[in-house]
Parts: structure tokens; sequence; C-alpha cells
């Protein structure tokens, strides 16, 4: 089939588009910018055209013959842009791609929401029908996004909504590389408790999910989270990744509240100049938000089973790592 894939360059859109091609499809990535060594993109095979999904006219070309869409693009962790910058991207290019999939046919529209729709996890692990509770622009601009996805499935496009939780993996710079790069000082801070809930979600997992979504006969207007099969605490977490190191570091405990009122006296002041704050309420989720998901949903309609667990997951990324000389 042909394949269109949003945010093709990012993390998770450049492991789709290398899954897809796998997979015997003929794939478009649309994107942006270019992104980490996204010419191997254009080596695999694909076709890569640079753009934003808030233009009609380019996404309603590359719309042409397409059978599958997986809207995966999004304006993400950019915290100095304002919540209208996350609404065009997420919610008015969502329409623009919904508009042009309907118009063309296309057989099944995937959207990429997050698990962050549910915000911190009161009563674990939630399911799909947990309260929705965003806690930034972006969170908030991906929930606004899933009833236009399922006004388009009233219209007449067949559609799934995917709700990842904390994607990791081979070709991530995000969060787990700093994990990894931390504990390769031999220490680790920890604010807080280490208690808080945390749902990783490997990259081929996910991937899987991807691939299950594409069945017209299968989640037909319907959102799912996907996760991994357990999860866990950060701190269990970061023992974890040590193990996988083969590294025993110091875990030091800090009090919260001093990074916290910092953290909002930063962004206060960067924001009057447009800057991208070093610290942030965002950034300082990970030690205070509960993430904790049931997937038993997507067992059932999607026929979704996360084959690598945690050990196999970070395994695989640390590797990565060390084969690309980041750490």
């Amino acid at each position: 089939m042909r394949v269109l894939i949003t945010g093709g360059t990012g993390f998770t859109g450049k492991a789709l588009v290398r899954r897809m091609i796998e997979s015997g499809h003929e794939v478009l990535a649309l994107d942006c910018k270019e992104g980490y060594r996204s010419g191997e993109i254009r080596e695999w095979g694909a076709r890569l055209v640079l753009g934003s999904i808030t233009d009609r006219e380019l996404v309603n070309r590359c719309m042409n013959d397409i059978d599958i869409v997986h809207h995966v693009a999004a304006a993400f962790r950019d915290t100095a842009a304002p919540e209208s910058h996350y609404h065009r991207v997420n919610v008015y290019g969502t329409e623009v791609l919904l508009d042009a999939a309907l118009r063309h046919g296309v057989k099944k529209f995937i959207y990429c929401s997050t698990c962050g729709v549910h915000g911190d996890v009161l009563n674990p692990p939630a399911d799909e029908e947990a309260p929705i509770r965003p806690a930034d622009f972006y969170q908030k601009s991906k929930f606004d996004a899933e009833p236009l996805v399922l006004q388009a499935v009233e219209r007449g496009l067949p559609a799934t909504i995917l709700r990842p939780a904390a994607i990791y993996g081979p070709g991530d710079l995000g969060r787990y590389f700093l994990i990894f790069k931390q504990l390769e000082r031999g220490w680790f801070p920890m604010f807080g408790s280490g208690e808080v809930l945390y749902h990783p979600l490997f990259i081929d997992n996910l991937l899987d999910a991807f691939e299950c979504a594409m069945d017209p006969e299968r989640g037909h207007g319907e959102a799912y989270l996907i996760a991994d099969d357990r999860f866990l605490t950060i701190k269990q977490l970061v023992e974890e990744a040590a193990v996988v190191m083969d590294v025993q570091p110091r875990v030091r405990y800090l009090p919260l509240w001093p990074l916290t009122l910092a953290s909002y006296a930063v962004q206060a002041l960067c924001r009057p100049f447009g800057l991208a704050p070093p610290l942030s309420p965002r950034r300082l989720e990970w030690y205070t938000l509960n993430r904790a998901f049931d997937i038993s949903k997507a067992r059932r309609d999607l026929d979704y089973q996360p084959r690598i667990g945690l050990a196999e997951g970070l395994r695989r990324t640390w590797d990565w790592y060390v084969k690309e000389g980041l750490v």
C-alpha cells in the first residue's frame, strides 16, 4: 500500500517509516524539517517532503493515491511557544489532514495522540475511560484534535486513535538518553521519593500497534492506550537502566520543592523574550505525575501484544547509544 507518515523525520516517525518500508509498503514522509540522520529515509527508499501539515495545498498533493495515513507530526516540547502555536499545528493541522484524507478516499487514518491527555493518573492503572486532565498546551491540543477524528469517522473515514505512553528506544535523544548519560557520571539526582509511577513504551511495540491499527476492520472510531506490558516506579526504571549498563550509581534523594519554585521563576523570566527555559514545570513532570495504564482494550480489539520487555528494550537502547558514539 501507499502510506503517508507525517512527522517522518522525528524519532517515532522515522522508525515508522523504516517499519513500513520493511513491510513492503511505498512510503511518503512529510515533515517540516530534516531530523537526526534523516537522509537515511531516502536511502531506505522513502520519498521525503519538507513542509507543514497546515499547508492545505501541500497536504492535498501528498495525499494523492494514499491508502494509509499515520499522523505522527506534532508541536512538542517547545516551551517558548504560545498556546496558539500548539493549536495551529496539532489541531488545525489534523483538520487539514482529515479533510484531505476524506477527499482522496484514504482507507485508514491512524491518529497518534498521547497518554498525556489523562494527566496525572489518580487511580492507576487508567483505562481509556479515565478522566481527561491535560496538564499543558501540548496535551490539551492533542486531545482537542481527537473529536475532529471522530467527526471524520462520522463522515465516512475509517480512523483509529492511539494514545502512546512514554516512548523510548534506539534513535531516541530525549529522556532516556539523559538518564543513561547521568548514570554514566556515577550518580543520579532523584527529586522526591522516586515512587511516582511511570509506564514505558518501547518503540518496536508502538510500531506493532500502528500496524495493528492499519486493519480497516479493527479499532474503527475508537481510542486506545498503547504501552508496554508493565509499569514501574521511576526509581525502579533508573535501577534497571543501571543494570543494563553494569554500573552501580549513587542515587541522591533531593527535595522537589526548591526545584519546582525555580522552574516557575525561570519560565517566567524567559517567556517575555520568547526563549525556551532551560528549566520548566513541564520538565519536572517525570518526578511528579503518575503514568500507569491498562492496555487490555488494545489487546482485545487490535490484537496488540507488547513483545519486548523493559530489560530488552533498555539493552537495545543502550547498545544504540554506544554504537552511535553518544555515550
